[in-house]
Formats: structure tokens, C-alpha cells, sequence
């Protein structure tokens, strides 16, 4: 843990013969009574200011001793059985309520981050509403970063949840360039999947290789750099294919992205799941936009 230092020359040290006694008494009282007069004017000048002054003020004063402790995260469920469940779920971190009522395949916030604790932290799952306990992951996060953090698994026990917790990229993708990232949140799915992302209209069978390969339940991937695609087909310029790891049939999920414009990259997160309620690959991904 980091710590602010603060160096002080202690009494006696470094200076010099010592003083006779009355003068010592002399130099003690003459401190004390300066010390009294500059605790009396504080007093009353944190008396004239306004609470939220005074509170901006001591926030200065004490800024330098702090450390940061905490982060940036979205909370994406795919927890599919929503029949152990209701209909949804309430996140707390240590105890404390930080995303309420997400349903399957939601996310929240809509757009952007919520600040949460850094560091190791106890996440439990809630229905939504209740105190009862549907899962508990003890993670840790990174102060000052950005996570998609997204929860997994079969809620009839908790052994079987899993909490991804990935670090979202901050830099800003060249332009004429798109990134994709791709999070395996599908318990049903082959436990190793190939990614296959391209040009909306492309012709043929996939070939090898992938543009993820082996993704492994439950994982995320690193960001995959493509060139923009500016060939459009109803709003979306990529095709996404999921295959088992090796082969080049898709496996129920065919779907079109969207990403970038001529003139600006851009950055997306997709993630695969399940069906609700059923042990199945959702031909329907969650995609997130990092960036534009």
C-alpha cells in the first residue's frame, strides 16, 4: 500500500550544545503560546466558511496523504437460469450496493463506468430487491482503471458462477483501425471457441486462421486490431461467426457488427452467453462500445 511520507527535523536533533535550562523554558513557553494563537485563528477561520468550503479546503490539505482506492467497472449478467433467480440481480461489493436490478443479458451503466472500490473486494450477486444470496467472488481490481466485469455460470450453485473481471483498454485505436475483444461467457458453448470477425458481404467458407483462437470458458481475449471496413449492409460492416476450436463450421451464432466510421477508429467488447434457461449458445451477443 502506498503511503505519503512526511519528513520532520525532530527536537534536539542537530542542534548544537545544549541551552541552559531557564532558556529552554523560555523557548518552550514563547512555542507553546505561538501554537495557541494559530490553533485559535483556524478555529474561527473554519467557523466563517461555508461546510462545503471548509470541507474543499480540508480535501487540499489532506490530498497529498491520500491514495487512490477505487475504479471504474460495468457489471454485464449472464447468469442464464433466471428460474433460480426472478428476473433479475443486485451487485454489492463489500456488502454495499453499487448496480441494481440487472436482468439477463443487461448491463449497467447504459454508457460509461461506475466508480467501485479498488483492490480485494467481496462481489455478491442478490435477487434483486431480497437479501438472498445467489452467488460470492472475491476479486481484485486495479485502482483507476476500467473493467467489464460480467457474471456467469448456473445460479443452482454457486460453485458453478464465475465472475470475469477484464481490463478495458484506454488508448485510443489509430484511425482507419477498429478493435474487438471478445468475452467467453457461455457455460454451454464449447469450452474453446474460434472467433471469426469479417467484412460484412465477404464471400466463401472461413478459412484459418481465426481472429480469435481457443477462447477458453470463462475468459475474455486480448483487443484484435482490423482494418476498417467502410462496405456497410444495413448499418453494419463486420460479420461475427463463432466455431469450436479447429473447425470452420459455425455453431449456431452468426451476427453483424457495427464499428468505426471513415474518419475515426473504434473499440468494442462482445460477449457470448447462453440462452435463458437454456443450456445453449445465445445467438444473440452483448456488444459494448469502448469507443466511439
Amino acid at each position: 500500500m502506498s503511503q505519503c511520507n512526511i519528513q520532520r527535523k525532530g527536537p534536539g536533533l542537530d542542534r548544537g550544545p545544549a541551552a541552559p535550562a531557564h532558556k529552554l523554558l523560555k523557548s518552550s513557553l514563547l512555542a507553546a503560546k505561538r501554537s495557541f494563537w494559530r490553533t485559535l485563528r483556524m478555529s474561527r477561520w473554519s467557523k466563517t466558511l461555508p461546510p462545503a468550503l471548509a470541507l474543499a479546503a480540508l480535501c487540499i490539505v489532506t490530498a497529498s496523504c491520500n491514495t487512490s482506492n477505487t475504479t471504474q467497472a460495468r457489471f454485464v449478467n449472464a447468469l442464464q437460469d433466471t428460474v433460480q433467480y426472478g428476473t433479475a440481480l443486485d451487485i454489492n461489493f463489500n456488502g454495499n450496493k453499487y448496480f441494481s436490478d440487472i436482468g439477463f443479458q443487461e448491463y449497467l451503466p447504459a454508457t460509461g463506468y461506475t466508480t467501485v472500490p479498488a483492490g480485494g473486494s467481496t462481489v455478491a450477486a442478490l435477487e434483486t430487491g431480497t437479501s438472498t444470496q445467489i452467488s460470492s467472488n472475491n476479486i481484485f481490481l486495479n485502482p483507476g482503471s476500467r473493467y467489464t466485469m460480467v457474471l456467469t455460470g448456473f445460479a443452482t450453485n454457486d460453485a458453478d458462477v464465475a465472475l470475469i473481471s477484464a481490463l478495458d483498454t484506454t488508448t485510443t485505436p489509430s484511425t482507419g483501425k477498429v478493435e474487438f475483444r471478445v468475452i467467453h461467457a457461455s457455460p454451454s458453448a464449447p469450452s474453446g471457441l474460434d472467433v471469426y470477425i469479417v467484412p460484412i458481404g465477404s464471400s466463401g467458407s472461413l478459412a484459418p486462421p481465426a481472429t480469435i483462437t481457443n477462447l477458453a470458458y470463462p475468459s475474455a481475449s486480448k483487443y484484435v486490431t482490423l482494418d476498417y471496413n467502410s462496405n456497410r449492409a444495413n448499418g453494419a460492416n463486420y460479420t461475427i461467426f463463432v466455431t469450436a476450436t479447429g473447425t470452420t463450421s459455425p455453431i449456431l451464432l452468426t451476427q453483424s457488427l457495427s464499428a468505426g466510421t471513415l474518419g475515426m477508429g473504434a473499440i468494442r467488447t462482445v460477449i457470448l452467453t447462453d440462452q435463458q434457461n437454456i443450456d445453449q449458445l445465445n445467438p444473440l451477443v452483448i456488444v459494448l462500445n469502448d469507443f466511439n
